[in-house]
């Protein structure tokens, strides 16, 4: 399993009381949890205000993890955003939280080994229309958004209709 974040933009009508400014990443509106399997498959998600630490989010994608999935998640690989607290969390439900450490001399974006899985899922879902920004009131119907997306992913690798002929 594999958990990051992300930033996204909210709508002008989204209540400030759920929305914040994320500093890192200078976006001012919502940040979406995932956590996804190792195909890329969305397991969890959890949407909060843009200003909210990675650790609040990894600390409930764990929680969601462990309720849902029980015992067959053993493994979880997070980002340098995740701090101690997510692998002390982690450890207290029975998941060994892994930090992959990015090489000091990589500029940029540089897909890290098995973590590229859920940045390739963030990529797939950013076309659908609903998931660019955040338009819904509630956090609640924003991460139902992301699991409404999903059925459409699976679709299209099922059929086979994103492959090129």
């Amino acid at each position: 399993m594999v958990l990051d974040t992300q930033s996204v933009h909210a709508a002008a009508g989204v209540p400030a009381a759920t929305t914040g400014r994320d500093p890192a990443k200078r976006v001012s509106g919502r940040k979406r949890g995932l956590a996804v399997d190792v195909l890329g498959l969305v397991i969890a998600v959890v949407v909060l205000a843009a200003n909210t630490h990675d650790n609040t989010a990894g600390i409930v994608l764990l929680g969601q993890v462990a309720e849902h999935a029980g015992d067959t998640v053993r493994k979880a690989l997070v980002d340098q955003g995740f701090k101690n607290q997510v692998v002390l969390h982690g450890a207290n439900l029975g998941i060994d939280v892994e930090i992959v450490e990015r090489n000091p001399q990589d500029k940029g974006f540089v897909p890290q080994p098995k973590r590229w899985r859920v940045e390739q899922t963030y990529g797939i879902l950013i076309p659908h229309r609903r998931l660019v920004r955040d338009y819904v009131h509630r956090p609640s119907s924003s991460a139902s958004r992301v699991y409404g997306a999903m059925p459409h992913v699976m679709i299209r690798r099922l059929t086979g209709a994103n492959r090129r002929r």
